[in-house]
This record gives structure tokens, sequence and C-alpha cells, in this order.
């Protein structure tokens, strides 16, 4: 089931992906209804209705579609009817008439897995996170399961590239802030870095089933949560998630072994979550640091965890093709041999990913160089502030230093000076423009920032 709705959603994306080269708005809904007939509800009755509403998808004819998809999606039967039209208003209340309407049910029950649920949320969950201009829902009316879901992108960040319409990404931070972030001090986003375009050599085996032009991949790496308004604060990189938009080849499932962690400042990596994301287009990986739990045992706040996520765009141009058919059949080659083609450039996409990482993991080795010195200037400070303490004759001097602190010897005054010092010093706020508020009425979409202003 998964298969064909992304086949569906591939077609439709490539139609309107031409469209915004004439400067088509891309904003809009997307529905992806699964159902049954309230009468019978059986694996041989389900069915899947995709429709679309807005400016995203002005343009698309049904009857352009049906062939391209009909020839590509033999096991669905094409007869079946629409939903009913209730089920349909969550679209057009809210953007208008629909301009897409696709049902189809599957005649093989036999490739509908058992998490097909799961596996549809995750793929539709990535496909937003690139597509953040149109709001997905996700509704499942079953006799034995119901479930509803919306995917809206809230702070939204365009990235542009050369060759290519630009894409607006969601880059909303999920992870709640700490409980002692004051309101408005903390931000709600994260900053994406577009780097360098990889070339990819296509093999020969994709050549001769007509495969040909230039292939290359666009690497946007995006951290979260952001805590560049905190840069005393203790973090800890918990997650590398590779994300190949659209694809999910299976070649990054050995990829730590070809990485150099030390390089990257990483103890260890390694593929934590492979099999249940593959198939939606993402590797997620476990990252080891043993220095940040030293940090962390040292401070009484724990470090923030971060995320790095790494979106991989397929890029393919040929100067010959310029059908829509044409350049569907393409894709779907590209899908096809997408494990050939990265076998065939291994050591050029392992090179790529550790520029990627490396860069993107520069500025967290960097902090964490400074909090370095910080904790040792504070340890000097602390030392010096308790000597000052301890060599005084005045007894009302000391005594005042002990009740202010509220403790009732200089052993515990050195260490609750020490603590309270490092507390103080980790949650420095220091404002930063480009970050997003909660007291920010409208996160309105702009283009990213270059890697020198992160």
């Amino acid at each position: 089931m998964l298969g064909e709705v992304k086949q569906v959603l591939r077609l439709v994306m490539s139609v309107s992906k031409h469209k915004q080269q004439h400067d088509v708005k891309t904003t809009g809904g997307l529905l992806v209804l699964l159902w049954a007939d309230t009468r019978e509800d059986s694996l041989q009755t389900w069915k899947c209705t995709v429709a679309a509403a807005g400016p995203w998808c002005a343009g698309i004819q049904i009857e352009d579609l049906e062939p391209d998809l009909k020839e590509s999606m033999i096991h669905c039967d094409w007869s079946c009817p629409h939903p009913d039209p209730e089920e349909l208003c969550v679209l057009t209340e809210l953007y208008g008439t629909l301009r897409l309407l696709l049902s189809f049910q599957m005649t093989d029950t036999t490739l509908i897995s058992s998490d097909w649920c799961a596996r549809i949320e995750t793929f539709l969950h990535l496909f937003s996170l690139t597509n953040a201009r149109i709001t997905i829902y996700l509704k499942i009316k079953l006799k034995h399961k119901s479930f509803q879901r919306e995917f809206r992108g809230k702070i939204k960040r365009r990235v542009s590239w050369a060759g290519r319409p630009p894409a607006v990404l969601d880059i909303t931070c999920v992870t709640q802030p700490p409980e002692w972030v004051k309101k408005g001090c903390w931000c709600l986003g994260g900053h994406p870095v577009c780097g360098g375009q990889i070339p990819l050599s296509i093999p020969p085996e994709a050549m001769n089933q007509g495969l040909f032009g230039e292939l290359s991949f666009q690497p946007v790496t995006l951290l979260s949560p952001c805590v560049l308004q905190y840069p005393h604060l203790t973090t800890q990189l918990t997650h590398i998630r590779i994300s190949f938009v659209d694809f999910g080849p299976s070649i990054f499932q050995n990829l730590p072994a070809h990485l150099d962690c030390q390089d990257l400042g990483l103890d260890s990596l390694h593929c934590s979550s492979f099999k249940e994301l593959v198939h939606c287009g993402e590797t997620v990986y476990t990252v080891k640091q043993e220095n940040c739990k030293v940090e962390e045992r040292e401070s009484d706040l724990p470090a923030v965890q971060q995320s790095l996520l790494l979106l991989l765009f397929l890029q393919h141009s040929d100067p010959f093709t310029c059908q829509l058919s044409d350049i569907v059949a393409n894709e779907a080659l590209i899908e096809h041999h997408l494990e050939d083609i990265l076998n065939n450039n291994r050591q050029a996409v392992t090179t790529a990913l550790q520029t990627e990482l490396r860069s993107a993991l520069k500025a967290q080795k960097h902090r964490q160089r400074q909090q370095e010195k910080l904790r040792s200037a504070s340890a000097v400070i602390a030392s010096a502030s308790i000597s000052i303490m301890r060599c005084s004759s005045n007894m009302d001097f000391r005594n005042a230093c002990l009740n202010c602190m509220k403790v009732s010897d200089t052993h515990d005054l050195s260490t609750l000076v020490c603590k309270t010092l490092r507390r103080v010093t980790s949650l420095k706020f220091v404002s930063r423009s480009g970050c997003y508020t909660d007291q920010m009425d409208e996160h309105l979409e702009s283009d990213e920032p270059t890697r020198t202003e992160i």
C-alpha cells in the first residue's frame, strides 16, 4: 500500500514541480484516505483515495495522470467508487474545489504488510518535512480502526539551489524546552544549512534501460533543538538521521563502518533503526559521546539532547527528456537502480557525507572547546573566592558568607560556590535575531542562512 501511495505522490509532485518553474504557488492541502465500505470491511475491500486542493496542484489534469498510474500500478483496481464527499470536507472547506481526486483498490492483498499504517504515517511525516507549504491529512476509516493525523509546518524555511525549484522545509522543533527556560527565551525552530552538490555517475546497467543525463544529490543538514542562545549549555548529540527524500536505500545500514568517527568528534555510531524506516526513506543512527556524560555529571543541569537530520535531495536532469511520462519513467528507473548507483559511487558518497557531517558538527566541537575553557576559568574563580573567605581574619565576614550561602562550613561553601557558578554560566542567555521564539506572533517563511552565519 505504501508503494502505491508513493507512486501517486511522485507523479503528482512531478507535475507540481513543473508548474513551480512558472511561479505557481505551492500552498494547499493533500489528503490520503484509507477506507472501506461500511457493509464490508475485509482486506479485499480496502480502498485508498488521494485528494488535493489549493494552488500547489493547479493545472493537474487527472486524465493526464491515469495512463501512467495504471501502467505502473498493475495491482490496483481503478474502477472503485470515490468516498463519501463528507470525508473530503477537510480539504474543500479550507482550500476550495478539489484539483485532484484518485481512488484505487489493491487487487493483490498479499502486498499489504502488517505494519502498513505505521509505514504510511512515517512516510507522510518525512514528506511533509520537505513540502512544508502543503498541509497533509492522513485519515484511516475502517471498521476495526479509525485514525486521523495532520502534518502542518509551523515554522518554514526556504532553501534554494541552482537548476531546481526551491524546497520549503518544516524546521519546527518538536522537543519541549527545559523547565527552567523563561517564556520567549527558547528557539522553537532550526537553522538548515545547504551543502555542496555531489555528482553521481550512472552505472551501465541503468543506462542500458534508458537512464541518461546528469544525476546528483543535494545535502541539507538541520541540527535541533537550537541552543545558539545558550552558548555555555551542555549538549549531547544522541541521533543522526539520514533521509533520502522519496527513496530509502539500504546502503546506509553499513555507513558507520566507513565513517571516521574520531574526525567527527564521536566515540561511536551505529545503525539503531533500519528495517522499520528503510521503506520510508530514513535511516537512524545512535551516537555515543563519553565526554558529554562527564560534563553532565559536573553540572546539576541535564545535557540538552540534540539530533542531526541530513536530508539528501536527488537531482536528475536530461535535456532530451521533456514529456511528463518520460520524467516519471526516469524517476522509476532511479528508484529501481538507486542501490547500484550509490554502490557505484560509494567512495564519493561516503566522502561527501563525512564532509557534511564534519561541517555540521564543527560548531558543536568549537562549543565544547569553549566550554572546557570556561570550566577551567570557573574553577579558578571559585578557588580564588573561597581562598579570600578562608584567609580572612574577619569572623563577621566569614559568618556572613556561610549564612548567605546557607552552609555550615567552608567545605560545603566550596562545593556550593562551584555548583552555583556552573549553573549561572550555563544559563547565560544571548538573544539572536535569527532564532524563533514563542513571543513571535507568526513565523514567516524566509531564505536559509549561510553556514558562516550559523
